[in-house]
């Protein structure tokens, strides 16, 4: 623990901590012992009380304490730690305030006792004469030392107030283990949604707006080839929207490809790849190994990886050449995207690798980049096949 100086914004906002603990400590505690005999009126009104003492907390230390939820009945818990928190407060704060005063005040006293002759000449009844220089010295050198020790001995009281309140106001480990697991599946589940909603969206776009973009194309080619005696602006008019919506068919086609491609749910990763590298304005050597499929979420996922990875080395890496590599590993998926380019890819210029490493996180999975200056560029990636 470091030792605050005894001038130290700390110092004093530990003695400021440990001073106003006590009449904080003992107003709550006077305030919720009547409220005993109505478990409904102290239940209602404890969220509040520890309110107060979360914010002494949060000014004095920075200190932020979550919150717990309050059940409606007297058999949880947390209602139980925030009731013996503000019990065993003012047994905790009384001690601690009386110390760290006494080691304040003492000390000043003891620092300032050269003054006493100058103020109060005659020596009083019973008391040491403060004009024996001897004398006067023994209270400066303890009133330095107290003084000195004021600082550590506040830092230590608050910390054991801190620790306290931690334990009891704070959510137990249990709590907090519900909480991640609750949270973990809320994220899995938000991340199934948006899945299968991008699945949606590509069959809709398919079955719907793709088809009707081929039959206008494929009208409009056969209107091309035989409406060969029309005025010239005419045939002109149908040659322009003829290209125009075979590339509107191209420009959907590619869309619903990187929404969700149907091949990766009809044939699996292996497949799905396969046409990516297949696409490459790059040679690309793939080898996909898996003894079984992982869960849709997980194929989605490592596809877009792969996918994404090959678009940037494509369009900024100016590579000969890139090898993909995908494995599976008990229960992980392992991929690893290399290509020989001029390297310099970071994750902080790039919002393309930026959305890579979010996608993956968003799993619980990592990943992993090495691209020095001059190249070579490789992504490793691990995914839970779960």
């Amino acid at each position: 623990m470091k030792v605050p100086r005894p001038w130290s914004a700390r110092a004093w906002l530990d003695t400021a901590h440990v001073i106003t603990g006590l009449p904080v400590a003992a107003v709550l505690a006077s305030a919720m012992l009547p409220l005993v005999l109505f478990p409904g009126t102290l239940r209602r009104a404890l969220p509040w009380l520890t309110r107060v003492q979360r914010s002494r907390f949060a000014a004095f230390q920075a200190a932020r304490i979550p919150p717990v939820p309050v059940a409606a009945h007297w058999r949880t818990l947390s209602l139980w730690r925030q009731t013996g928190y503000h019990v065993l407060s003012p047994l905790v704060s009384l001690p601690a305030a009386v110390l760290v005063a006494t080691a304040w005040g003492a000390g000043l006293v003891g620092v300032l006792s050269f003054l006493a002759p100058v103020m109060n000449p005659p020596p009083l009844v019973f008391t040491p004469d403060l004009r024996n220089p001897a004398v006067t010295g023994v209270y400066v050198v303890t009133g330095v030392v107290l003084l000195a020790l004021a600082p550590l001995l506040a830092r230590a009281m608050a910390a054991l107030d801190l620790a306290i309140a931690r334990a009891l106001l704070g959510p137990s480990r249990k709590e907090l283990d519900e909480r991640i697991e609750t949270l973990t599946e809320s994220r899995a589940g938000v991340i199934d949604a948006a899945d299968a909603e991008r699945r949606r969206i590509e069959r809709d776009l398919h079955d719907g707006a793709q088809q009707r973009l081929v039959s206008l194309a494929l009208n409009l080619g056969l209107a091309r080839a035989t409406l060969t005696d029309l005025p010239e602006p005419a045939r002109q008019a149908i040659e322009r929207a003829h290209e125009e919506s075979k590339q509107a068919l191209k420009e959907l086609r590619d869309l619903v490809r990187g929404l969700h491609p149907a091949v990766l749910n009809d044939q699996g990763l292996d497949a799905a790849l396969s046409g990516v590298a297949a696409r490459a304005p790059v040679p690309v050597r793939l080898e996909v190994v898996l003894d079984r499929r992982p869960s849709p979420t997980i194929e989605a996922v490592a596809f877009f990886v792969v996918s994404e990875a090959l678009t940037n080395i494509a369009k900024h890496a100016a590579a000969t050449r890139a090898e993909v590599s995908v494995r599976r590993e008990r229960d992980r998926l392992l991929l690893l995207v290399y290509d020989d380019g001029c390297g310099g890819a970071t994750m902080e210029r790039g919002t393309g690798l930026r959305g890579l490493a979010q996608r993956v996180e968003a799993v619980d999975g990592t990943l992993k980049l090495s691209s020095p200056l001059g190249g070579p560029t490789t992504i490793e990636v691990e995914l839970p096949c779960a």
